[in-house]
């Protein structure tokens, strides 16, 4: 079984290996460019004849759904913009990851010597 001493120190080196992976999702964050949600694909105003071919971007902000046409010149700024968008729910879906088991950590160690302090009471001090 391990020491009080022994949890703490293991929960705060884990702590600190979890502040470095989030400083790195930050630091990637910062780098983020211009970005874009939604999805690209290729419409056809006669699809059975695959005629009137046209980019359509769909996408959800604020709860509302939206349709955008995307002239071809501005497809691959628009698919860059999209690629720069699902890296940044990515980095921030990390963070939050991580900040809840950081969370979880924090506490871990009082709930452990809260456990510790009862022994003690009814057992009287461990040596």
């Amino acid at each position: 079984m391990y020491s009080i001493d022994m949890l703490y120190h293991m929960s705060t080196k884990e702590q600190m290996q979890i502040e470095k992976q989030i400083r790195h999702i930050k630091d990637e964050l910062e780098k983020i460019g211009r970005m874009r949600p939604g999805s690209l694909s290729l419409q056809y105003k006669r699809p059975k004849d695959k005629k009137g071919a046209y980019y359509q971007l769909s996408y959800t902000h604020k709860m509302r759904s939206r349709t955008e046409y995307i002239r071809p010149e501005f497809v691959e700024q628009i698919r860059h913009q999209i690629a720069v968008y699902k890296r940044f729910k990515k980095l921030v879906e990390k963070w939050i990851d991580l900040a809840i088991e950081h969370s979880r950590l924090s506490m871990k160690p009082t709930k452990v010597r809260k456990e510790q302090g009862r022994n003690e009471k009814t057992n009287g001090p461990q040596r």
